[in-house]
């Protein structure tokens, strides 16, 4: 059973078909890259996938279980993490409390016993600490811990929102142009992130990126995507070579 079996999903606003047919399957430790040119729909499939938006049409499972009309804290528990375009640190707190953030939904205790601080608040506080430590450990960032995130610089803070999506424990990554605003050497860094998180973690991954050269170098396969409707799919030596999609990226 796949991860991610998704078919012929789409979406309209107000009249206008943004996305239709999108199909795609993604199974266990597998990377995949969805790309197409700017206002494709990319973005907007990844938030059909992860609850922001509601499909009006088509279907979507993970693990086997629907997935159409569930909220996004209900997809993250159902092994689900992404980024986004536009990184969404809380910007004003530390790099560890950002990542204690995402634990929020492992965490038991009550509000009386958080309030009156009660010794099974700091037993699960104590222990959260320790695995958002460890995670930045993982990533070679246990040094920044105490570091504001707006004061990061903006590949770290990409890192960052990584980080903080694995603390989900995820069994599949979303990252949304993940390479967006970096400099070739912070995309080569990425790109080993990226094989590190998945060789690691045991997560498949579907990756949105523009850049070419790190689409080519790291994806198994690939979607494209032209207009809200796929017209290729294949191997990367496959698609740089096919027709609809060069016209699509040139032009005719």
């Amino acid at each position: 059973m796949p991860l991610l079996d998704v078919k012929e999903i789409g979406i309209t606003f107000g009249g206008l078909r943004a996305v239709g047919n999108f199909s795609i399957q993604l199974e266990p430790g597998e990377l995949v890259g969805l790309i197409g040119p700017n206002g494709a729909g990319k973005t907007t499939i990844f938030n059909m996938l992860t609850g922001v938006y509601k499909p009006t049409e088509g279907e979507i499972r993970i693990s086997g279980r629907l997935a159409n009309g569930k909220k996004p804290y209900q997809i993250v528990n159902e092994g689900v993490a992404r980024t986004f375009q536009n990184i969404r640190l809380f910007k004003n707190l530390t790099v560890l409390d950002n990542i204690k953030t995402a634990f929020h939904k492992d965490m038991r205790y009550s509000t009386v016993e958080a309030v009156l601080r009660l010794p099974a608040f700091w037993r699960e506080e104590a222990e959260i600490d320790r695995k958002a430590r460890e995670l930045l450990g993982l990533f070679n960032m246990e040094e920044d811990a105490d570091t504001i995130a707006a004061n990061m610089p903006y590949g770290k803070q990409r890192k960052l929102e990584i980080c903080r999506a694995l603390a989900t424990s995820p069994q599949m990554l979303f990252l949304d142009e993940p390479a967006a605003g970096m400099n070739p050497q912070e995309t080569r860094e990425l790109m080993n992130t990226i094989h590190f998180i998945r060789d690691k973690f045991k997560v498949a991954i579907l990756l949105i990126e523009h850049d070419m050269s790190l689409v080519m170098g790291i994806c198994e396969r690939l979607v494209v995507i032209d207009y809200g409707m796929i017209i290729a799919k294949g191997k990367p030596e496959e698609i740089k070579t096919n027709k609809k999609v060069i016209e699509a990226y040139l032009g005719s």
